[in-house]
């Protein structure tokens, strides 16, 4: 029985679609329990590859008869060699996903939010292995990108099929769980990027300040973004409303979530700010704003297709880091019940500032793991 090869994006679509997938990932332990795909219907074990060499039948036995099984694991190498193994023992129908975790790392998929009044569009690009998630505004043959992955040749390809000409690039906030493609998405295509000032202070290069009124422009019918300052993630923190509809909240307010203040080491002077644009600037806000995160932390928050998003008013009554009344309450869940911090943190942020250039490898390495931006209620 010969084995066939998934990829990221084919992988995603079963994910999203709920459709059901049995994952027989051969990375180690410690690997595995930090990361792994997810998903309602996903079904996943665990059995290093190191376990699997001299003796394929413990897979064999933890396969269920009938199931098709997916094999998975850091870079691909391994995984071809157990998912042949299975197929010899005729087991079952049995694919590897290609490129392996890294792959699923990088992978894009892009979510379709909805039509603009200005005869535009939004979409939300959902980076499902990483729980990043970036925007793109079309309007009359332009673009602009907020919050990009370091992946650009993935939304080239998406501009390109769509006829778009990049004016912007935007950043809501100095990232520091994902390098940022947005300088260097703007770069090349004698684009604009913004990044607020406030987080800009250590960059070493050129940008245009992101600051409140200053709106930005996407195509002739123009479709309005109204940058609001909203700090607490970062001092810098800036939100977006699109269209008098949609607003991204970067890494302050997420669906199910709120943003950590404390990965610039600046927990307990970020936490009062962080308080300030929860429960008084988004309060002010119309609750029938559909909120826009940049990041999502648990697959109950993709909803149909793959969108993460979330009414105000709804995420006022249900999100647990909306509704801790007590200042002194919340100050101590936001500065104590805390994620580990995001791998090789410091060196993303240098990286986005400037001051660092690691090549591919080295940035691939930074961003591995799981997307650490957020608060969850224990």
């Amino acid at each position: 029985m010969t084995i066939q090869k998934m990829t990221a994006k084919e992988v995603a679509k079963i994910v999203l679609n709920n459709e059901e997938l049995f994952i027989l990932d051969v990375r180690n332990e410690s690997d595995f329990n930090e990361w792994k795909i997810e998903g309602n219907s996903v079904e996943i074990i665990n059995i290093p590859y190191f376990d699997l060499l001299d003796d394929i039948n413990p897979a064999l036995e933890s396969i269920p008869d009938g199931k098709n099984v997916l094999v998975v694991c850091a870079k691909e190498g391994s995984s071809i060699f157990v998912a042949e193994q299975i197929a010899e023992a005729d087991r079952s129908n049995v694919s590897y996903l290609e490129g392996g975790m890294k792959s699923w790392s990088e992978y894009l998929e892009p979510v379709r939010v909805a039509d603009l009044s200005g005869g535009g569009e939004l979409y939300q690009f959902v980076r499902i292995g990483k729980g990043c998630l970036s925007y793109m505004v079309l309007s009359n043959g332009e673009a602009a990108i907020i919050d990009t992955s370091r992946m650009i040749d993935q939304y080239e390809q998406f501009m390109q099929e769509k006829g778009v000409k990049l004016l912007h690039t935007i950043d809501t906030h100095l990232h520091a769980d994902h390098i940022s493609g947005g300088r260097a998405l703007a770069q090349k295509y004698s684009a604009t990027y913004h990044l607020p000032p406030k987080d800009a202070t250590e960059v070493t290069f050129n940008y245009e300040k992101l600051e409140e009124g200053n709106d930005i422009y996407v195509g002739n019918e123009t479709i309005k973004v109204q940058p609001i300052y909203s700090p607490g993630h970062t001092i810098g923190s800036t939100s977006f409303i699109i269209d008098n509809k949609y607003l991204l909240t970067g890494d302050i307010l997420f669906v199910e979530s709120i943003g950590r203040p404390d990965l610039a080491g600046l927990a307990e002077d970020w936490v009062g700010d962080l308080r300030e644009t929860l429960y008084s600037r988004y309060k002010d806000l119309s609750k029938e704003l559909i909120v826009l995160p940049a990041h999502f932390g648990k697959v109950t928050e993709l909803g149909e297709g793959g969108l993460v998003s979330g009414r105000l008013g709804a995420l006022y009554k249900e999100n647990p880091g909306l509704n801790i009344q007590d200042e002194g309450e919340f100050r101590k869940t936001v500065t104590e019940n805390l994620p580990p911090q995001p791998n090789s943190y410091q060196e993303i942020r240098q990286t986005n500032m400037g001051k660092i250039s690691p090549n591919e490898e080295e940035q691939r390495e930074m961003e591995i793991g799981p997307n650490r931006c957020a608060v969850h209620d224990k």
